[in-house]
């Protein structure tokens, strides 16, 4: 199923981890942390050099993952199943921009160099060092909540989120995919800065498009009956990327279109989306 394909970049390496990071309450009081003030609000983590990284609180709740069987595109690895997501998580409003890789990690590895451009050519282990020192910094500072760390979605959360309770190919209903997302000869044959496009009925931008994000998971074949937090099939043939890219047409684009990759393939139209959820044990 890998559809990523295409051009290969080299990896520009990882630099020094600065070493001060802070949350604040985009609506309440400036002073809340994450792990002092409810759920169900969204928040701005703020990075090194006042860089701001936007997180959307989603709710738990219930949806049917995979798409129907007259969906235009389909592929034979989408099969309908109820799923069930226990507890709400922030997502990042965008996919995770050079400026913020910068702030973490100290260097930039993309091919399209560009502040408000996605990071790309990170590998899945790239893009979870990323998560992983943030948590490690969040946690020593008492700035997470109980059992919740920086990670990538899972498939079904990031399934999940992009539909944002609809059920169609993409997700605003009646929107073209022009514009909604970065996709094939519209797209230049390039990355475009995150945010010009509109964003789906909870706030996510550029969940079509743009770059292929990776998730938590290994890929494998879905469960036909009903499920609750799924992980994914372990192990898998690769770990699972999500949404398409500029590279790529309307039908690998779709919200329930999937691909998987070796979690050590980098490219340039592959990043990642960052998530605050509940941590998840996926080997």
């Amino acid at each position: 199923m890998n559809k990523t394909g295409g051009r290969i970049f080299n990896w520009l390496g990882v630099g020094s981890l600065a070493m001060f990071f802070s949350i604040n309450v985009c609506c309440s009081a400036q002073t809340e942390t994450v792990a002092k003030c409810e759920s169900g609000k969204d928040y701005d983590l703020s990075l090194p050099g006042k860089v701001k990284l936007d997180l959307i609180w989603i709710e738990p709740g219930t949806f049917v993952m995979g798409t129907p069987k007259d969906e235009s595109g389909r592929n034979n690895d989408e099969t309908q199943h109820q799923v069930t997501l226990s507890k709400g998580y922030w997502l990042g409003k965008y996919e995770v921009i050079q400026s913020q890789w910068k702030a973490v990690m100290g260097s930039d590895p993309s091919h399209w160099q560009g502040e408000d451009l996605p990071v790309e050519q990170v590998s899945w282990y790239e893009a979870m060092k990323f998560c992983e020192k943030l948590t490690m910094i969040e946690r020593a500072a008492g700035r997470l909540p109980e059992g919740y760390v920086y990670t990538l979605p899972t498939e079904a959360q990031w399934e999940y989120a992009c539909r944002a309770g609809t059920t169609g190919a993409y997700n605003v209903d009646g929107a073209t995919l022009n514009e909604l997302g970065w996709h094939g000869d519209e797209s230049q044959d390039k990355t475009h800065a995150v945010g010009q496009k509109k964003p789906n009925a909870w706030g996510l931008y550029d969940m079509h498009g743009n770059v292929w994000e990776w998730c938590l998971d290994w890929y494998g074949d879905y469960p036909k009956d009903p499920v609750t937090d799924p992980v994914g099939k372990t192990p898998g043939s690769g770990r699972v990327d999500r949404g398409g890219s500029w590279g790529h047409y309307a039908g690998l684009c779709r919200s329930g279109d999937r691909n998987d990759a070796g979690p050590g393939m980098k490219a340039g139209h592959v990043g990642f989306r960052l998530a605050l959820a509940p941590a998840q044990s996926v080997e």
